[in-house]
């Protein structure tokens, strides 16, 4: 092949390094979520160490569920789908391996620092200044790699799943920055630059967009392609995914106050992002059907396709979440939900059900076309993982359904006298069969990753790299 097609060709290299490492953060992030769930059954795995107990290794767990696996996924997906749609090749190699090994490196940062108590104590926003600074300056070039390639593309049309992406790069970026401003003392620890309310306020601006733009525009890109690439469908409604699209971010970046009902936040802005979190419904819907109905007539292929079976069912899991979510946001139902397992719930029917199903429905997809496969080596263990997901998934958040009910009903129970019905030690005893099943219900899920790495292992040993780069640059070659 010319030296001029080879240029062309699209940079699998960093989307191989990203979609393996998803796999093996996943593991990492969920094995250690089982093992602190299994210390709120057993509290005697604390082991009495400081670096051990739940209080620091609870953080450490969302960033390795969220930023290391759902962060590679994301990057991974949108680094093969903005050159397949583009029909045009990374802008940069070079970034694009820094970006991968930045991100790495600032993964590791977290896996250092919070065992050690090293934390801003910020939801979602944990890490101490150093390692906040190299994410920013990661995700930049991150930002650069991807518009760069959007502004050479050869087709004439952004696709949508790159605007989704786009959005998730642009706001994730301005989220992290404006959170952590701060003021550093010393190596490895600051003060935030906001106080009071004001930070409370801030924080929770970043911390539900994090959830809305990391964990749910970044993964709507990754649906509006995968979905109907696996259906083998057109998209139902390009129409809808435009509107969708607009009305998601614009709504979405208001809803962050609903985590600070009844507090001193004042009220006005407590009412605001109630309401536009019932609003927010909509739009979410209507993402959630546009990916449901592109199966309209493919229906039949769920029987034997596990992939699009993890696709399908993480956008019903998306669809009740979204209906979670504003509910819990009404005031009167936040005074039950609030500070009980219920929320708990909540964000893992999104964690699991939405972000972790699509994220691996996306990889079984890309594996075998990135290592020159015609598929996973083993339709089987994709078949029983997709089962212990859902098994483990459905258990986790029953469990904390009614966790989360019965501890909201006992702190607000109270005896004619005006005292408590219950004690604090009492609702805790009441939960505790709640967190056998939680614990369970996590193993489940992380067993199924661990039968992905096998698949993976397996799929990539016997795999010809070199023929994957080389469709890669036919397909280039054959859209000019």
């Amino acid at each position: 092949m010319s030296t001029a097609i080879s240029q062309t060709a699209y940079n699998y290299k960093v989307v191989r390094q990203f979609a393996i490492m998803t796999v093996v953060w996943g593991i990492l992030g969920m094995g250690l979520g089982v093992f602190i769930a299994s210390q709120l059954v057993w509290p005697e795995l604390n082991f009495g160490l400081p670096w051990t107990s739940f209080g620091r290794l609870r953080p450490l767990h969302t960033n390795l569920v969220i930023f290391a696996f759902g962060g590679c996924a994301l990057f991974a997906t949108s680094y093969y789908v903005v050159q397949r749609t583009c029909q045009v090749r990374l802008i940069s190699d070079s970034l694009a391996a820094f970006h991968f090994w930045g991100w790495q490196a600032v993964i590791v940062g977290a896996l250092v620092t919070l065992p050690l108590g090293y934390t801003t104590t910020k939801e979602y926003a944990e890490l101490e200044w150093p390692l906040a600074i190299l994410l920013a300056i990661v995700w930049v070039v991150y930002a650069l790699v991807f518009f760069g390639t959007i502004v050479k593309r050869k087709t004439k049309h952004i696709y949508v799943g790159n605007w989704f992406y786009g959005a998730f790069i642009v706001v994730t970026a301005m989220l992290h920055i404006v959170n952590h401003a701060s003021l550093p003392v010393s190596l490895f620890k600051s003060y935030s630059a906001y106080s009071g309310a004001t930070d409370a306020m801030i924080q929770w601006w970043y911390g539900h967009n994090a959830v809305g733009f990391f964990l749910t525009t970044g993964f709507l890109g990754m649906m509006y392609y995968f979905v109907p690439k696996q259906a083998e469908r057109p998209i139902y409604s390009y129409r809808l995914s435009i509107v969708h699209f607009w009305a998601l971010i614009t709504l979405y970046i208001w809803a962050g106050p609903h985590h600070l009902h009844y507090t001193a936040l004042p009220d006005w802005a407590q009412s605001l992002g109630m309401a536009m979190s019932i609003i927010l419904l909509a739009p979410s819907w209507g993402g959630m059907i546009n990916g449901m109905m592109t199966l309209s007539g493919a229906w039949h292929k769920l029987r034997t396709d596990p992939i699009l079976r993890f696709l399908v069912v993480s956008l019903a899991f998306y669809g009740m979440s979204t209906f979670e979510g504003p509910m819990m946001a009404i005031k009167t139902v936040n005074s039950l939900s609030h500070y009980t397992d219920w929320t708990i719930g909540h964000v893992h029917a999104g964690a699991l059900g939405w972000v972790a199903m699509i994220s691996i429905g996306a990889v079984y997809h890309m594996i075998p076309k990135l290592f020159g496969r015609e598929q996973m080596h083993s339709v089987g263990l994709i078949n029983a993982h997709f089962w212990l997901a859902t098994i483990g998934t459905v258990l986790y958040i029953a469990s904390m359904w009614v966790n989360g009910i019965t501890q909201g009903l006992m702190w607000r129970a109270i005896n004619d006298d005006g005292t408590l019905t219950y004690s604090f030690v009492e609702a805790l005893q009441a939960s505790h069969p709640g967190y056998i099943v939680r614990a369970l219900g996590g193993a489940f899920f992380a067993t199924g990753m661990l039968l992905m790495a096998y698949n993976t292992f397996r799929t990539v040993r016997a795999s010809n790299p070199a023929e994957a780069e080389a469709a890669a640059q036919i397909a280039v070659v054959g859209a000019h």
